[in-house]
């Protein structure tokens, strides 16, 4: 099998089209439907049943995804061992991590590890999403989540907390809710079920099956928005609402500790560039 067909076969397994395959590699659609023509050519058989919502795989293409996942682990375990033992302070690095925690330190790391290694590309990638360190999709990560996987090694950074939060005018309109009233008579702005499930039950461990959802957003930095907007009652990151002067803070006594982490996979703790920059979020983060 080869490895440029069946990575882009892959990507259609886990898009289920050509189109979202496409934007998963960057290449053009027209590319990814020969390429599995060509692969089903040459393995004799049918891969994808092609329906109405989206390719199906077929029993045969079901071995072949299995299959080709085993090339997938094995080419990115080859490339994580060679940039492992890279001693070069130059070349790109791979940074993810959440909109909220890239603008209050990650941001400010980068400038450093730019000044003192500025042969060192950085790509930053900002989701809500956990990227897959062992599929190479980022060097590190920034996240609040500890990894359970043995292959990747986690440092602590610091430990953080969450509170309640809504705009005076919001305030001013409807008032403070009573505690354990679960948050009754009151609009929140939540993350989408996919970023935070526990955000439909509660809210800096406060239940909120009273309040009305008057907006469901996909990022701190629009949650924070939402809630100076008037929109809701909000939980944020107390190093991000106690700053903000459009906001003001619910029950001040009241939070939720939460933990951040920088996760690397262990066959990139000898690469220079890689140390260089967790060093650099490191140092950011004792600032």
């Amino acid at each position: 099998m080869d490895w440029d067909n069946a990575r882009i076969f892959l990507a259609i397994g886990r898009a289920g089209t050509l189109r979202g395959a496409a934007a998963l590699l960057r290449i053009d659609q027209a590319t990814c439907g020969r390429r599995l023509a060509a692969l089903e050519t040459a393995l004799g058989a049918r891969l994808f049943l092609r329906t109405p919502s989206g390719y199906v795989p077929t029993p045969a293409g079901e071995l072949a995804l299995a299959a080709a996942e085993a090339m997938e682990r094995a080419a990115d375990r080859l490339q994580r061992e060679m940039q492992g033992v890279d001693t070069r302070l130059s070349g790109l690095v791979r940074v993810a991590t959440t909109d909220s925690m890239a603008s209050h330190f990650v941001m400010r790391a980068m400038r450093r590890l730019h000044d003192e290694h500025p042969d060192i590309r950085i790509a930053l990638h900002v989701s809500p999403q956990l990227t897959s360190l062992t599929r190479r999709e980022a060097d590190l990560a920034v996240r609040s989540a500890r990894p359970q996987d043995p292959d990747l090694i986690s440092r602590h950074l610091v430990k953080r907390n969450l509170g309640l939060y809504a705009s005076a005018a919001y305030l001013a309109e409807r008032g403070e809710p009573q505690r354990g009233t679960a948050l009754a008579g009151h609009d929140i702005v939540i993350y989408h079920q996919s970023v935070a499930a526990r955000h439909a039950d509660k809210l800096a461990g406060e239940p909120v099956a009273n309040a009305r959802v008057a907006m469901e957003v996909n990022t701190a930095m629009m949650l924070q928005e939402a809630a100076r907007a008037g929109l809701g009652i909000a939980e944020l990151g107390t190093h991000l609402g106690d700053s903000d002067p459009q906001l003001v803070r619910i029950w001040p006594e009241r939070s939720e500790p939460y933990d951040v982490w920088l996760v690397m996979h262990g066959d990139l703790a000898r690469s220079a560039r890689v140390r260089a920059a967790a060093d650099a979020i490191i140092a950011s983060v004792a600032q």
